[in-house]
């Protein structure tokens, strides 16, 4: 049973990763309903906390069904870091975890996320300022560095778990990959299987299916794995991962009434959170990825983007769901038998 503090996550936890413009309570709520063990909010600037901005202020909402959930901070000056994690710490989140693996232009170039992988002792020093500011745990999300040529990872673990850093998420690639490429999980294997690191290590990057989640599993020894771009319209690779786990089966995809009845829990939490206005727009982003690929749904799409109210989105949805029965009912009666 893997623990950070005294947070139990099971056997082989999945963790929802922090996305920007994704990883709100709505998202989450769906996520947590079909299997997370563990989520992140949105990364949060630590100067907009301590300047009390209403953006940054709003991302540190959280919710008892979320839990377990790590609060993410992101910054380059080491007290202002400091401060932020008092305030994070008394909303009461599960964990705190410090983002050093954001490749942004305009966070990693001002020596914030991924950039703080050019300094490693600015990197420990901070770690270490703010483990010693909260009571609970601290974990980190980071890259293989800033490059290929400056790939220092089991040196970047090293110090975070020195300074008391509880776990470390890695995504296999570096600064300079951005999301392009494959990512390398040799790097993240030899840190597991280095006998001097005895914290958590998860495993991100690339992994898109059930038979990749758990291939990844048994050839690099992870304890974990973190899910990103996989989960965005698609929050059920949770589920299928853990029952392919367990059974070694595949489940059979959602079917349309499952994706419209998750794209209205999406939308009422959305509502419930920001508004009916900005919870419709802010869900625009979300059609498109529920329902990929699917025959016959584009031009729903299109009117689900341009639709103004809760009522006339579940209009849509509804009949959506009842177009597709009356093509199934159609391919039926024209199937010869």
């Amino acid at each position: 049973m893997l623990k950070i503090g005294d947070c139990s996550l099971g056997p082989f936890p999945l963790l929802l990763a922090p996305m920007e413009d994704v990883s709100d309570p709505p998202f989450r709520a769906v996520c947590k309903e079909q299997g997370a063990d563990l989520m992140y909010t949105e990364f949060i600037s630590s100067e907009g906390l301590i300047r009390d901005a209403a953006k940054s202020i709003k991302k540190l909402e959280i919710y008892d069904y979320e839990r377990p959930i790590g609060i993410q901070i992101f910054g380059d000056v080491i007290e202002v870091m400091r401060e932020a994690a008092a305030i994070v710490e008394r909303t009461e989140p599960t964990l705190l975890d410090i983002n050093y693996g954001c490749p942004v232009k305009n966070v990693a170039c001002k020596g914030a996320g991924a950039g703080i992988l050019l300094d490693l002792p600015k990197m420990q020093a901070m770690a270490a300022e703010i483990v010693k500011q909260v009571s609970i745990p601290v974990t980190v999300k980071t890259r293989l560095g800033w490059d290929h040529q400056s790939i220092k990872i089991l040196e970047v673990v090293q110090r975070l778990q020195d300074v008391g850093v509880q776990a470390v998420t890695i995504h296999g690639r570096t600064r300079q990959q951005m999301y392009k490429g494959e990512a390398d999980w040799s790097y993240i294997a030899a840190v597991k299987a280095d006998p001097n690191i005895h914290i958590p290590i998860f495993g991100n990057g690339d992994i898109d299916s059930p038979a990749k989640a758990i291939a990844y599993k048994n050839k690099y020894g992870v304890d974990g794995i973190m899910i990103g771009r996989a989960s965005i319209g698609y929050p059920w690779i949770f589920r299928e991962i853990k029952h392919y786990h367990e059974t070694g089966k595949l489940l059979p995809p959602p079917t349309l009434a499952e994706r419209i009845e998750t794209v209205k829990k999406h939308l009422a939490h959305a509502i419930q959170w920001k508004g009916e206005r900005l919870g419709i727009l802010e869900m625009r982003r979300h059609y498109a990825n529920y329902f990929k690929g699917l025959h016959g749904v584009k031009s729903y799409r299109a009117s689900l983007v341009e639709a103004l109210s809760y009522v006339a989105i579940c209009d849509l949805l509804e009949e959506m769901m009842h177009t597709q029965q009356l093509n199934e009912m159609a391919e039926v009666s024209t199937f010869p038998h």
